[in-house]
C-alpha cells in the first residue's frame, strides 16, 4: 500500500496545479479498467448532434412536395438537395472557428453551445412553413452545431491512451448511429395525424406541422443532453508558468516548469499526415452523404420512377434495423479489426467493398416483396458498417498526426472540408437523382443506374488516395 501511495504521489507531481487538463491526465494514469461513465457521455453527447442531421430525409420528398415549390414530381429530388446541404453549408463556414475557439477556451463551451444549436434551430425546422424557412433554420443549425471536430479531439484526450482507438470508436459509432436513429425517427414520427390518427387530429398542432414531432422528439433529448454537459470534464490544458508551456503529456514525458523555451507550432497546413487523411475523408465523406440522402428519395419514390414506393414508416424501419446491425459490429468487432488490420487497410479494403454493393441496388429494386425488404435492409446494414469504419479509421489518422494543443483547430480543418463535400453530396445527389428519374429509356446508365455508378466512381477515386505517397501516417 505504502508503494502504490508513493507512486500516485508521484504522478500528482508531473502536473500543474488548477489545470483541468492536467486533472484528466493524471486521472487516466490512475485509471484501471474502461472508463465506462466517459464512454456513455461521449456517446449521447454525439448522438444528440448527429439525430437532426439525417433526420429529415425519409420525410424530406414529402415536405418538399407540401411546400409546393417544385412545379413537377420529377424536380422533388433537385429541391430536396439544396435543403439538405444548407446545413453542410453552413458547418463549413464555421468548422475551422469552432476549432480555434476550443483551442483556446476549452473544448466543453463549444460543445455546450453545439447542443444548444440543436434544442432551438431543429425545432424550428420543424416549425418550418415554407422552402426558405426551412433552408434558413438548417443552416443556422449547421453554423452553431460545431462540436463534432473538438469532440473528436477531445475523443483521444478523455482516455488513456490503450483506449483512444475505443474512444474514437465511440465518437464515430454514436455518430453513425445517430445518422440511421434520427431518419427512423423521422420515417416514423413524421405526418403523425395521417399515420396515428386516433392520436393526433388534423387540427392539432402536430396535425397543422406535420413535421414538428420528429423534430421535437430530438431537440427535448438535446435538450437534457445540454444540461448534463455542464458536468463533463474539460481536457484542454490551460496554465503558462514563467512563459513556459506544456507539453504533450500522451507519450507519459512532461515539461517541468520554467525548464525550456514554448516550442513554436507546425503548420497544420504543411503537415501532410493530416492533410492527406483529410482529403481522404472529405472524399468518402461526399459518398457517404449523397447515399444518405438518395437512399431514403429512391425508397419513397414511387415504382414509375424506378424507386420502391416506400413509406416513410417503412424507411424508419430499414434504417432501424440498420442501427441495431452497426451498434454490435462498432462495439464488438471493430476495435479488433482496427487492430489486426490497421486503420488504413480498413479503409483500403471496406472502400474497396462498397463499390460492388452500391452497383447492386439499382436491381435490387427490379425485386418485390420479402425478398426485396431482406435485400434492401441487408445492403442497408452492410454499406453503413462499411463506410463507418472508413471513417473510423480516418478519424484515428487524423488525430494521432498532431499534438493535443492543435487538435482543435486540425479537427475544425477537417470538418469544414468534411462539410464542403458534404455539402456538395445533397446538392448533386438530388439533382443527379431528378435527373436520372427523367431518362429511363437511356441506353447508357438509364435511370438510377447513373446514381448509383456515380457514386461508385468517387468511392473508387478515395480507395485509390488510401495508397502511397497520398496517404502518409503521422508519428504521433
Amino acid at each position: 500500500m505504502a508503494v502504490e501511495e508513493q507512486m500516485k504521489e508521484a504522478l500528482l507531481k508531473k502536473y500543474y496545479e488548477n489545470c483541468p487538463g492536467c486533472e484528466v491526465e493524471r486521472q487516466n494514469e490512475l485509471q484501471r479498467g474502461l472508463p465506462v461513465k466517459r464512454l456513455i457521455s461521449m456517446w449521447i453527447v454525439v448522438l444528440s448532434g448527429a439525430l437532426p442531421i439525417s433526420s429529415m430525409f425519409p420525410f424530406l420528398y414529402f415536405m418538399v412536395r407540401d411546400f409546393h415549390i417544385a412545379k413537377r414530381e420529377e424536380d422533388i429530388g433537385y429541391y430536396a438537395g439544396y435543403m439538405g446541404c444548407s446545413f453542410m453549408l453552413g458547418r463549413a463556414m464555421t468548422s475551422v472557428i469552432w476549432g480555434v475557439v476550443a483551442d483556446r477556451y476549452g473544448r466543453k463551451p463549444v460543445i455546450i453551445v453545439g447542443v444548444a444549436a440543436v434544442v432551438i434551430f431543429n425545432t424550428m425546422f420543424g416549425l418550418s412553413i415554407n422552402f426558405w424557412m426551412a433552408i434558413t433554420s438548417r443552416f443556422l443549425l449547421g453554423s452553431l452545431n460545431g462540436f463534432l471536430g473538438p469532440i473528436k479531439a477531445y475523443s483521444t484526450e478523455v482516455f488513456p491512451y490503450e483506449y483512444q482507438a475505443l474512444g474514437i470508436s465511440t465518437v464515430s459509432t454514436a455518430w453513425g448511429i445517430g445518422l440511421i436513429i434520427g431518419p427512423a425517427l423521422g420515417g416514423f414520427l413524421a405526418q403523425p395525424a395521417e399515420k396515428y390518427p386516433s392520436l393526433f387530429s388534423e387540427d392539432s398542432l402536430f396535425g397543422r406541422f406535420p413535421y414538428l414531432l420528429p423534430c421535437l422528439v430530438i431537440s427535448v433529448f438535446s435538450l437534457v443532453v445540454m444540461i448534463a454537459c455542464f458536468w463533463l470534464p474539460e481536457t484542454l490544458h490551460m496554465h503558462n508558468e514563467q512563459g513556459d508551456s506544456y507539453d504533450n503529456l500522451e507519450s507519459g514525458k512532461n515539461k517541468t516548469a520554467g525548464a525550456g523555451e514554448k516550442t513554436p507550432k507546425k503548420s497544420l497546413l504543411r503537415n501532410w499526415p493530416l492533410m492527406s487523411s483529410v482529403i481522404v475523408y472529405c472524399v468518402f465523406s461526399l459518398v457517404d452523404m449523397a447515399y444518405s440522402e438518395v437512399f431514403s428519395l429512391w425508397a419513397v419514390s414511387p415504382r414509375k420512377l424506378e424507386g420502391l414506393s416506400y413509406s416513410t414508416e417503412d424507411v424508419g424501419e430499414i434504417l432501424s434495423i440498420t442501427g441495431v446491425g452497426l451498434l454490435l459490429f462498432q462495439t464488438f468487432f471493430y476495435p479488433y479489426i482496427d487492430r489486426l488490420l490497421g486503420s488504413v487497410m480498413v479503409a483500403r479494403i471496406f472502400g474497396a467493398l462498397s463499390i460492388p454493393l452500391l452497383s447492386s441496388f439499382p436491381f435490387i429494386a427490379m425485386l418485390s416483396g420479402i425478398s426485396l425488404a431482406v435485400m434492401v435492409t441487408s445492403a442497408s446494414v452492410l454499406k453503413n458498417i462499411l463506410s463507418l469504419s472508413i471513417v473510423t479509421g480516418l478519424f484515428l489518422l487524423q488525430n494521432r498526426a498532431v499534438e493535443q494543443d492543435q487538435r482543435g483547430a486540425a479537427n475544425g480543418i477537417a470538418m469544414t472540408g468534411m462539410s464542403l463535400f458534404k455539402a456538395v453530396g445533397p446538392a448533386v445527389g438530388g439533382t443527379i437523382l431528378s435527373w436520372a428519374q427523367k431518362r429511363q429509356d437511356a441506353t447508357f446508365l438509364p435511370g438510377v443506374q447513373l446514381v448509383f455508378f456515380s457514386m461508385c466512381v468517387i468511392e473508387f477515386i478515395g480507395v485509390l488516395m488510401t495508397f502511397k505517397p497520398f496517404l502518409v501516417q503521422g508519428e504521433n
